[in-house]
């Protein structure tokens, strides 16, 4: 109500007046000016989403139109085929390098390459699907002859090859002769020549299959030539090999056996080592035990005491013993039935001795106690094929990595996943540190990964320009637990040194660690990777069918081994010393000292 007697408002009531209603203009003032900044958003939003429709649109119709072109170059392929045959031409199989169906069957090797649930497709030798050859066929000596019992003397009558993975990028067909599917020209065979102790053999290279007559069991009956002390007289050998051999530096592969000096090479029944001509010869080498299996031999790994050695392959794991090479053990799933293959990928003896665990790729991983042969403790819970295993050194932790993306810890006390660590790509190797603190892996993403095992912490990402440019399929502490060593497709090792105390950095992910050395000199992917238990010389096996010694230090290969005649998908050291295991897609794992 109004009331006549209220006396008008004061200068002090008239000025907030004023001032509120000047801050309220402001504040309006603002909210028109993000009102309009917001409108602007919007339009930039929408365009982008726009721009994205039209990438997603694009990238559909060059995947429609590669389908398409895939589709007709099949058609055209199997016209040329028909035609071919009508004509009197060679057979497809006999085009591939694969016998003709009246010969001697063998199995196909397990896939070894990219994809989601088929990570390894090719990497030994292709099928005739993948268009290329097929393994070597199977030695014909019994393998009675090589220290087997009888019950392994015959395979199984043929295994089917494994079903592809889902389209990604294209399966690495094998060396031996015949289309390759992985970009590398497959040159013709040379016709042999007599080497120099009546030997057929064509020039060295991956591409060339070294002798088929196995080696006489238990090993080569040549005594190793020793090392000559340095001297005058050896640097003068030295410097006049180096002048006469070709600049081959660190690829050995270019070194001819068949035309090297004497002391450059070493040579036994159906294996040659050649060493470097450029640096003083600290190696020797000779093959122990030759083990014939009845599959690809996808994995070899000894025991802690250096007693025994373990290999998987299809269905099972054999156990052998170092000493004499006969087996003593015969680890299969009986359960599983006799359908199909199910490749070992896998195996790590526990540190006791007592137990061995096994990868498949039936996806479990079992843990067998060997004195009964009977799994002891199965673990479930990834979701693709597992290819690689490590125990860890305390004998209470399994590392595993999948095709599923996952690096997975178990618990051997309690038989539970204690930990799952989730990547951005299959996960093809995982080791586990010697002081059980780090847990590493390799991933098809080209990098590789450091853990914390008791925080799950990521502590290292070993990536970039001084990374690899292709899938890390190999990883491997080195004793000092300090240092990392990883092998790639893109054909190199690369030794990483970790950071003393590696830590996360918000925004950034882990840093420190930084790669020292790179190994150049295979000629094709590199498969597997180690340290011998001192620390002194790393190895590594490849799809160039080599095996070669080089210098943590330097970065120099010091000696290259051929012997096995296809991709040596497996190296592991004897953690006595002295000794190395090979296991390869030729049906064999040998044993080298």
């Amino acid at each position: 109500m109004y009331n006549p007697h209220r006396p008008p408002p004061g200068p002090l009531v008239q000025q907030t007046n004023s001032r509120l209603a000047e801050l309220l203009d402001q504040v309006r003032q603002e909210f028109d000016n993000q009102s309009g900044r917001a409108g602007d958003y919007e339009q930039q939003l929408t365009t982008q989403v726009h721009e994205m429709e039209l990438v997603r649109r694009k990238l559909y119709e060059l995947e429609q139109a590669q389908i398409n072109i895939k589709a007709k170059y099949e058609e055209d392929v199997a016209r040329l085929r028909h035609e071919l045959e009508a004509r009197g031409g060679p057979s497809q199989n006999s085009h591939l390098g694969v016998p003709p169906q009246s010969g001697p069957s063998h199995p196909p090797p397990p896939s070894v390459g990219h994809g989601p649930s088929n990570l390894f497709g090719g990497i030994m030798a292709g099928t005739a699907a993948q268009g290329g050859p097929g393994l070597a066929p199977p030695p014909q000596d019994p393998p009675q002859a090589q220290g087997l019992p009888p019950h392994m003397a015959q395979g199984p009558p043929g295994l089917n090859n494994p079903p592809p993975g889902p389209p990604g990028p294209p399966s690495f067909g094998g060396y031996g002769g015949g289309p390759s599917t992985n970009g590398y020209p497959q040159p013709p065979q040379p016709t042999a020549s007599p080497g120099p102790r009546g030997r057929g053999r064509g020039p060295p290279g991956p591409a060339t299959p070294q002798q088929n007559q196995a080696a006489p069991y238990p090993g080569s009956p040549q005594v190793p030539r020793p090392t000559p002390p340095p001297g005058h007289a050896q640097s003068l050998a030295l410097q006049a090999a180096a002048q006469a051999m070709p600049s081959v530096g660190n690829v050995l592969a270019e070194i001819d056996p068949d035309t090297a000096p004497q002391h450059l090479k070493r040579e036994g029944p159906d294996w040659y080592a050649v060493f470097n001509p450029r640096i003083r010869r600290l190696l020797d080498v000779d093959l122990v035990h030759n083990l014939i299996h009845t599959s690809v031999v996808c994995c070899v790994r000894f025991s802690l005491d250096g007693r025994f050695v373990a290999t998987g392959c299809n269905r099972s794991a054999q156990i052998f013993d170092v000493d004499s090479g006969q087996m003593v053990a015969l680890l299969q799933d009986n359960s599983l039935g006799d359908e199909g293959d199910l490749y070992i990928r896998s195996v790590c003896f526990s540190p006791d001795g007592k137990y061995l665990a096994t990868g498949a790729e039936d996806k479990v991983i079992r843990v067998w106690d060997i004195a009964s042969r009977q799994i002891k403790t199965e673990f479930r819970g990834h979701d693709q094929d597992i290819y690689s295993l490590d125990y860890a050194r305390n004998g209470r932790l399994i590392a595993s990595g999948s095709g599923d993306r996952t690096v997975r810890l178990w618990d051997v006390e309690t038989g539970q996943q204690a930990m799952s660590l989730l990547i951005d790509d299959g996960v093809t190797t995982v080791a586990i540190s010697p002081d059980n603190r780090y847990v590493a892996a390799g991933s098809l993403d080209k990098s590789v990964r450091v853990w914390d095992t008791s925080t799950g912490f990521l502590v290292e990402r070993l990536e970039g320009e001084a990374g690899h440019k292709d899938s890390v399929y190999s990883v491997a502490f080195a004793p000092n637990g300090k240092d990392l060593v990883s092998g790639s497709l893109d054909k190199t090792i690369k030794m990483w040194e970790l950071a003393t105390a590696p830590r996360m950095i918000p925004g950034q992910g882990p840093r420190g660690g930084k790669c020292i050395k790179t190994f150049e000199g295979h000629r094709d992917f590199v498969l597997s990777v180690a340290l011998t238990p001192d620390g002194q010389w790393v190895l590594s096996g490849s799809k160039d069918r080599g095996v070669q010694f080089w210098d943590p230090n330097t970065g120099t290969a010091h000696l290259m081994l051929q012997g096995h005649k296809n991709s040596v998908i497996s190296v592991a050291p004897s953690p006595t010393g002295k000794l190395f295991a090979t296991g390869s897609g030729d049906l064999r794992a040998r044993i080298w000292k």
